[in-house]
């Protein structure tokens, strides 16, 4: 029971100008709280009370029923009827704000009729049949998605047990979320009679849960307002600082982005194009961040203009227009018309300069695109209605097929199942990951740290279907995002048709084929964790790596050394080689054949002399390589060469460095990838030159040629270090060998 914030500074709302009437004055939301609220409730009448809300909801949907609104508010007003807020108002201004920053973004009435019971359940002696009888299932689906658990019930854990009923919902219906974020924002605006570290700590989860949640499901309106109240509350210099900018902007004669604005008015003009140009100043951390970026602040980092146009193909031609008759920055352009972003916005980003060096930064959209980046899936309403009055007609239609035009992976239904376009792909791998995490210290941490990776990225499969990844995925996480568990069974990938390593960062629009191994005792290495981004892929690698605790230190070597070229155990045209295959179904054996663990390996490990010892396949450290090592699960050891990219990742990542050398023993493993001609007899040539050298093939695979070039990759075992330049020598002798080298290590990805 939160009360009205105190603080004067706390920033104003975000409202989707394009969605509002211009007869209709805007709505103070801060200010409703003080509101004379409660007003007549007699039968067939609509309350005084709840006018503010018919007012925004008519504007966006003037055929709808209001009479589910006027029996929600009566149930509301006198369920909670002698509740108080700690501000000291009546606790039904809080469900009557929360309503209306919902049909002020264009929610339809049902979501709006849950809005105003959403606490009656959790807060009075209303039970959720007594809702579900009165409003219907789906009022009470909402209703109880947005209830809190009891901390009676869950103790320490009703909260993140909350949220997690709250995304289980939410992956059936989107609008419990839509509820929920509202909710959070009314809160956040009337935190200021909280004490400071309640504050804090409701700020903190806001930032860390709630905003990322309102970035991804595209409610631009409550997110950047949520951002500065939480940079309010948890930053308090720096937003007062950020405040003063602002204020000095406000105060200067002049202003470049009005006079900007009134050029472009003028070319769109003379072009014959209808378009609005307004300009839209930065939110408050928009601000600091900026000021951070660039040091000096100019007028034009203080906003944006926004161009809004009727039609697609106007969002064009202003582009073309703006960029012939102004001085284009073209590194600045985006085009997230042709390839939205995966929360369905859509736009096209330029910036214009001017003689002076005023730069300003330029979004050209619809009203329609304007009003989903606005208010996202809370536009959308729900996507299994029918079209309806409620809904708007042809803008219900109109903002259904905008969810269906954007990067929202709905996946293919079976039949008589129901599509939801607003359940975008990242909902749909959290809903599948949190099944496998029944600990809630392990689901709350898991959670804040999805969350955190805000982009995503596209792959595709050889059948044509695609993978939604978040940005830094590798293929370890494409293979669990595909085949679950049965990903313990990938051998390899190929990636854009060559062969990859498992620890392979995917980017945008790759195409990834997962090579999988027929054996059914296949094992993950636990050091598969190193390269899993995803949720999904770490909980399942966990979950087997608990469930066989012996077998963790042998389950194989680790994902790296699946090398470019083959290493990974395959036979170079995506099957498995029979050596490969048969080696792994030995206990403790990788793919290619390399024991997990060697207790007579060359490394010592100089605190724990009878540590068990893993060479890394990403660097393949021989002597005298410079090497460091890594504490990981079962009490092994891993050693990678200094300078591989992996060892400032696992640095990153928190893991324990040990100290390594190497010791007497001159015996050692190695992979080399050999470059060379195509030519009759050169695999016969090339392994008798190895073997003349004394060293053992443990695993060999040959890519297909291509363009008369071969790739060999040759995993050996060698009796002695110190031969290792001889045997590169002796290959590169080899006629039709133009490049002997080590297996490259991975530069990081920038």
């Amino acid at each position: 029971m939160s009360a009205e914030a105190t603080n004067p500074a706390t920033p104003g709302p975000v409202a989707p100008a394009a969605s509002r009437r211009r007869s209709r004055p805007r709505i103070d939301l801060r200010r409703l709280g003080r509101a004379a609220l409660l007003g007549p409730t007699s039968r067939g009448r609509l309350p005084d009370a709840i006018g503010h809300v018919v007012e925004a909801h008519r504007a966006h949907h003037p055929d709808a029923d209001l009479e589910p609104l006027r029996r929600a508010y009566v149930l509301a007003e006198s369920s909670h009827r002698g509740q108080m807020r700690k501000s000291g108002e009546p606790y039904i201004t809080h469900p009557l704000a929360v309503t209306l920053i919902l049909a002020e973004l264009g929610a339809e009435t049902t979501t709006l009729t849950a809005s105003l019971l959403h606490d009656t359940v959790e807060d009075t002696d209303v039970t959720l049949d007594q809702v579900g009888e009165q409003f219907g299932e789906e009022v009470r689906y909402l209703v109880d998605g947005v209830t809190k658990l009891e901390k009676v019930d869950y103790g320490a854990a009703a909260e993140p047990e909350t949220f997690r009923k709250m995304l289980v919902a939410t992956g059936d219906d989107v609008r419990v979320m839509s509820i929920k974020l509202a909710d959070r924002l009314h809160n956040m605006r009337t935190l200021g009679v909280m004490r400071p570290e309640k504050q804090a700590r409701i700020a903190k989860v806001t930032h860390e849960v709630l905003i990322p949640l309102a970035e991804r499901l595209g409610v631009q309106a409550l997110k950047t307002e949520l951002e500065d109240l939480v940079f309010a509350i948890l930053h308090p210099e720096e937003y007062a600082h950020t405040r003063q900018l602002i204020a000095d902007n406000a105060s200067r004669a002049d202003d470049p982005l009005t006079e900007f604005a009134d050029a472009m008015r003028t070319v769109l003009r003379d072009a014959g194009i209808q378009a609005e140009v307004l300009i839209r100043p930065r939110h408050f951390l928009s601000v600091h961040r900026v000021s951070r970026k660039r040091g000096r602040m100019r007028g034009c980092d203080f906003g944006r203009l926004l161009v809004l146009v009727n039609e697609d193909a106007d969002c064009y031609a202003v582009l073309g227009e703006l960029h012939t008759c102004m001085t284009p920055v073209v590194s600045e352009f985006k085009d997230f018309i042709a390839v939205p972003k995966f929360n369905l916005y859509q736009s096209l980003h330029t910036a214009v300069a001017r003689a002076d060096g005023q730069v300003a930064e330029v979004l050209i959209r619809t009203h329609q695109m304007h009003k989903v980046a606005e208010a996202g899936v809370v536009a959308l309403g729900n996507p299994y209605a029918q079209p309806a009055e409620d809904q708007g007609g042809e803008a219900g239609r109109a903002e259904r097929g905008a969810a269906e035009g954007g990067r929202a992976e709905a996946g293919a239904a079976g039949e008589g199942e129901r599509v939801d376009p607003t359940r975008p792909g990242w909902l749909s791998r959290l809903l599948d990951w949190q099944e496998g995490a029944p600990d809630p210290d392990t689901f709350w941490s898991t959670l804040r740290e999805d969350l955190a990776q805000d982009r995503e990225i596209t792959v595709f499969r050889p059948d044509g279907g695609t993978l939604g990844l978040p940005e830094g995925a590798t293929c370890v996480d494409a293979a669990y995002a595909q085949y679950g568990d049965d990903a313990h069974a990938c051998m390899g990938a190929r990636v854009n048709g060559r062969l990859a390593t498992l620890s392979t960062v995917l980017r945008d629009g790759d195409t990834v084929q997962l090579l999988m191994g027929q054996d059914p005792a296949s094992e993950p290495s636990s050091q598969w964790l190193e390269h899993a981004q995803t949720p999904a892929a770490r909980i399942a690698i966990q979950r087997w790596l608990a469930a066989h605790p012996g077998t963790d230190a042998g389950s194989g070597e680790p994902v790296d050394t699946a090398v470019p070229g083959g290493a990974d155990g395959t036979d170079g045209e995506g099957g498995v080689s029979a050596r490969s295959a048969a080696e792994r179904s030995e206990g403790g054996r990788s793919a290619s054949g390399d024991p997990a663990v060697r207790p007579g390996t060359a490394i010592t490990v100089v605190d724990r002399p009878d540590a068990g010892v893993r060479l890394a396949g990403c660097c393949t450290p021989v002597p005298p390589d410079e090497v460091t090592g890594f504490a990981v699960r079962g009490g092994v050891v891993t050693v990678h060469r200094a300078e591989c990219a992996a060892v400032a990742r696992l640095a990153n990542a928190g893991r324990t460095k040990v100290d390594v050398r190497w010791g007497d023993t001159t015996e050692c493993r190695v992979t080399l990838v050999a470059e060379s001609f195509g030519r009759p007899h050169l695999l016969a040539d090339l392994t008798e030159a190895i073997a003349v050298e004394g060293a053992e093939i443990v695993s060999a695979t040959v890519e297909p040629p291509s363009q008369q070039r071969v790739r060999h990759t040759y995993t050996l075992q060698l009796p002695d270090a110190a031969h290792l330049p001889t045997l590169m020598r002796a290959m590169r002798n080899v006629a039709g060998v133009y490049d002997v080298s080590r297996t490259p290590h991975h530069a990081p990805t920038p």
